[in-house]
């Protein structure tokens, strides 16, 4: 009885506890198995619909080599060199050039372009002594009419993270490649289904005895660690990275899993942005496609995939060398190479590129504008994902000389000062006079310098630069203004009813009496210019600027007149392009085409051209403004172009001297240049003291093409005398040849001039007009 009673209260016990526990584990495998099933939605739909964020591609402009093209072969040179050719023939291969005299051979890389893809292709260049392309030839010698080189990258648009990636085929990667990645990283990947029970039990290990979770993990658990998890070591993410591996190893194949864990895999930084992938990685270390990769480049690439900070080539190469030998020394073990093949490569260098990392940009504040201008076509997420490719305007050669010139001049400036504190800034914008094609453009003194872009965002007072939009106004009246009609630099005030009275004074604070409009211009004399725009209105000057391309809006205030208005130096730009391509209003373009990542054209943005202003008076302006050069405060030019380079531009002092400014164009180029503080303070630098010479500077370098404008019907040359400023003949001393709108030149002949000597000027005129139209016909 004690015993029935006794064991009649245990065993309801224990049945209720071995119910409980049934119960539990019930739930557990309920538990287990939602959360299986819903680990294996999360793979499917993720890894099927799942597509790479890439970043849009934004390329420079392409080389275009052909006869006739003024470009030193040392510039070519350069290029390619920043596109990661490599100097020496290699039979077989694309990306390289040999240099022999006056001739370059380059194997072009194939390249698809916006208008189609250009096969790979061994090309020859003849160069004469002034920079001038004389031949392009193939491979036999035949004569090619024109060669592109591939685009430089100039940097993209990216994902949040900077992830950037260039996808590849696992048909496209070397088998080398993917024997080093096997024998090194996971050798029983075409056995296993997902996970290594011989690593597990090391992980195991590891942890039992304190090291926390290490190792044990294939490339799929890898895989699956990179594409769905996060890098916690913890029981709970190496549980779940385990099933799903299992899971993805069911539904997908070996194949699949190995060419997107090619595509994934993190493989080192460069700057700011994270190479991913053995496609960019091929590109960042070694300057070619994988498909072109060698035995030992291959090798590094899987070494790096243990560490790419430690096994760092560039920080740490002796490390990198070391893990290399060692996956090479794997492959052998393996067998996937020979112990003779394993004694010839291990002995080879690295062989990465010299080249310095760039981040996501080598030219951000281009980059920059480039962004702007997409963004108004595009939507942000499309930019950042769907790997588009963006050619843009960019020319290389004449962005790295503006950074260059403009680091070395501030730096000067700082280190000449006798006070103040350093810091000076400057920015530069360049463009093709012509078509207003951007072809660089610097944010600043540190042109890697990924903030504040002075060349778009810093409005500044603009000083003088503002000059020529009144005398163009003056002389597209030529009834009443012409490039010799006296204006008064006399005392001045203009009297505003609820405003001070504005009295302008020059900076020489000098008044200089009656001068010709040209020297008004020229010598840049504020008073001459304020009382000139006041007598024409200034309502009427401000729908020049309006009509030469300035979109913001100005104050009608007569202070206006000498540059009291704030404009970026891109703005700026704008408005002397006008000018320089003869009235044909252009906006400003930094995109040619855009396609998508397949080659397939999107949009292409072609010029478009609007007749702001007749041709007479432009030529007139134009004229006006090379005499600033020659003779007024631009001279200080001839240091660094001949004067048949017939530049034409104006400098640009804002109040104290707080902005220093000089904008002007030749045949084929124009440039904006502004220096100053941040701050706005005082940088007691003027237009022709420091602005001036970063353009000269600037300019010299590029070698541009004279500035020839083609005469208007409506336009004719006359001989003046400059003292009197009225009609001369040759027999004048120092008489000038100046352009009229025809039938505004002086009629009244000056003291030095006969009347016989003025009809046969006029005959010599008429005459070369004539020649000038026979020949051009």
């Amino acid at each position: 009885m004690f015993r029935r009673r006794i064991f009649g209260e245990i065993e309801p016990r224990r049945s209720k506890f071995w119910r409980y526990l049934r119960y539990a584990f019930l739930a557990l495998a309920l538990f287990g198995a939602g959360f299986t099933l819903y680990l294996d939605f999360r793979v499917r739909s993720e890894f099927e619909g799942r597509r790479f964020a890439l970043p849009a591609r934004i390329y420079a402009r392409p080389l275009e080599l052909h006869a006739g093209l003024r470009v030193p072969q040392g510039d070519v040179i350069d290029e390619l060199r920043d596109n990661n050719y490599h100097e020496g023939i290699r039979e077989g291969d694309s990306g390289w050039f040999v240099r022999d005299g006056e001739w370059i051979e380059v194997a072009v890389r194939p390249f698809r372009f916006w208008d189609g893809p250009q096969n790979a292709l061994r090309v020859r260049v003849n160069f004469d002594a002034n920079g001038v392309v004389q031949k392009v030839q193939d491979a036999q010698g035949a004569d090619l009419p024109l060669v592109r080189l591939e685009p430089l990258p100039i940097g993209g648009i990216y994902p949040g993270n900077n992830q950037d990636r260039v996808l590849v085929r696992l048909s496209e990667v070397p088998k080398p490649l993917v024997q080093a990645l096997i024998a090194t990283e996971d050798r029983a990947f075409y056995t296993h289904h997902g996970y290594d029970l011989r690593g597990i039990a090391r992980a195991v290990w590891s942890f039992v005895r304190g090291k926390g979770l290490q190792g044990g993990s294939t490339l799929t658990q890898q895989l699956v660690k990179n594409f769905f998890l996060t890098p916690e070591r913890t029981l709970q993410r190496k549980g779940t990275e385990l099933i799903m591996s299992v899971l993805l190893e069911l539904h997908y194949d070996k194949d699949e899993i190995l060419e997107t864990y090619l595509n994934e895999i993190y493989l080192g930084q460069d700057r700011d942005r994270a190479v991913h992938g053995v496609g960019l990685a091929s590109l960042h270390y070694f300057g070619k496609t994988v498909d072109h990769l060698s035995l030992p480049e291959g090798a590094l690439l899987v070494a790096l995939v243990k560490g790419p900070g430690v096994y760092d080539p560039y920080r740490h190469p002796d490390r990198a060398l070391e893990r290399r030998n060692l996956v090479l020394r794997e492959m052998r073990n393996t067998n996937a190479i020979t112990s003779e093949e394993f004694l010839l490569v291990r002995s080879t260098g690295l062989g990465v590129n010299a080249k310095a990392s760039t981040g996501t940009s080598t030219h951000p504040a281009f980059v920059d504008l480039v962004y702007r201008h997409l963004r108004r076509d595009y939507d942000e997420a499309d930019l950042r994902s769907e790997g588009l490719r963006i050619f843009t305007t960019l020319d290389p050669r004449v962005q790295v000389k503006a950074e260059k010139v403009l680091e070395r001049r501030i730096t000067q400036f700082d280190r000449d000062k006798r006070f103040g504190d350093p810091g000076l800034e400057g920015a530069v914008v360049v463009t093709d006079s012509q078509t207003g094609e951007v072809e660089a453009l610097v944010g600043g003194r540190d042109p890697r310098y990924r903030g504040f872009n002075r060349a778009l965002d810093a409005a500044r007072p603009v000083g003088s630069l503002l000059k020529p939009a009144i005398y163009l106004t003056a002389l597209a009246d030529p009834s009443h203004y012409t490039l010799v009609t006296p204006i008064d630099d006399g005392p001045f005030v203009w009297k505003s009813r609820g405003a001070p009275d504005w009295e302008p004074m020059n900076f020489d604070r000098q008044f200089h009496g009656a001068v010709p409009l040209r020297t008004a211009l020229a010598q840049s004399y504020n008073v001459a210019t304020a009382r000139l725009g006041t007598d024409i209105g200034v309502s009427r000057v401000l729908g020049t600027v309006q009509r030469l391309g300035i979109e913001r809006a100005l104050q009608p205030f007569a202070s206006t007149l000498l540059g009291a208005v704030d404009l970026s130096p891109l703005e700026v730009a704008q408005m002397y392009q006008t000018i320089a391509s003869g009235g044909f209003r252009a906006p400003l373009r930094a995109i040619r085409e855009v396609t998508t990542q397949d080659g397939r054209p999107l949009k292409r943005y072609p010029l478009a051209v609007e007749q702001a202003f007749p041709p007479e008076p432009i030529y007139l302006i134009t004229a006006a403004m090379q005499g600033v050069v020659r003779e007024g405060t631009g001279k200080g030019l001839s240091t660094w172009l001949p004067p048949e380079t017939g530049v034409a531009g104006k400098t640009g002092t804002t109040d104290e001297q707080r902005d220093a400014w000089f904008a002007g164009f030749t045949g084929d180029k124009l440039a904006i240049v502004w220096i100053g503080y941040d701050d706005n303070r005082s940088a007691r630098l003027t237009g022709a003291g420091a602005a001036l010479p970063v353009w000269g500077e600037l300019m010299a370098a590029l070698a541009p093409e004279p500035l020839a404008l083609p005469k208007p019907e409506g336009v004719e040359s006359v001989l003046v005398d400059p003292s009197s400023g009225l009609r001369a003949d040759a027999g004048c001393n120092g008489a000038l040849e100046l352009p009229f709108a025809r039938g505004s030149a002086p009629s009244e002949r000056a003291p030095c001039a006969s009347a016989v000597g003025i009809v046969v000027e006029d005959v010599k005129q008429t005459t070369k007009k004539w020649w000038q139209r026979l020949w051009g016909r």
